[in-house]
């Protein structure tokens, strides 16, 4: 376990291989599960900001759940997630070319037209975090689906930590992420 700040890291996020392979998996996270991705509530304003700009690049069945639903859902927890089709895709989900699922905020982002990228839980995956009263838990959260994911991950010689690098640092800091590749590189 690793200790930063008001952060307690799983060491499993240090010796554990990652690297999307989408031409594998297809995207299949965005379609797999119980509910939508996990938002954190200082995300749902920005979803109805940046709704207007997305939009255009979402499926006909994605925008008919959202306008059915909310851009947003409440789980039996009454924490938020995103909308579903049908309770198994997520309604931000689109399909490029090669019938990979992939994120149609993060479309948007890429194509300049707003600066949110995706929800957190979704660029840091497969890091989950869980928020206690005082500190955040950071752990790897095991899916069948990123099977071929840990493969390439371990081909390439790319651990966790390192693969997220760009989400950890957009959530905890530059100086965060720094301290924290310092503890598992001094290990």
């Amino acid at each position: 376990m690793i200790v930063i700040e008001n952060t307690v890291i799983s060491d499993d996020i240090a010796d554990h291989f990652f690297v999307c392979d989408l031409a594998k998996c297809k995207g299949a996270c965005c379609v797999e599960g119980d509910l939508g991705a996990p938002l954190a509530k200082e995300e749902l304003p920005v979803l109805e900001e940046v709704y207007p700009q997305v939009k255009p690049y979402l499926t006909k069945k994605g925008i008919e759940a959202i306008e059915k639903t909310g851009l947003y859902e409440q789980d039996l927890d009454g924490d938020f997630v995103t909308t579903t089709v049908n309770g198994r895709e997520c309604a931000y989900a689109i399909y490029d070319k090669k019938g990979i699922l992939k994120c149609g905020i993060e479309q948007a982002y890429l194509d300049g037209k707003i600066t949110f990228r995706k929800p957190i839980s979704c660029y840091l995956y497969p890091i989950r975090v869980t928020k206690y009263d005082h500190f955040d838990a950071l752990n790897y959260d095991r899916w069948h689906i990123c099977n071929p994911a840990c493969h390439h991950g371990r081909e390439l010689g790319v651990p966790i930590y390192k693969f997220l690098k760009d989400p950890l640092i957009t959530k905890y800091g530059n100086a965060w992420y720094e301290e924290l590749v310092d503890k598992i590189e001094s290990k």
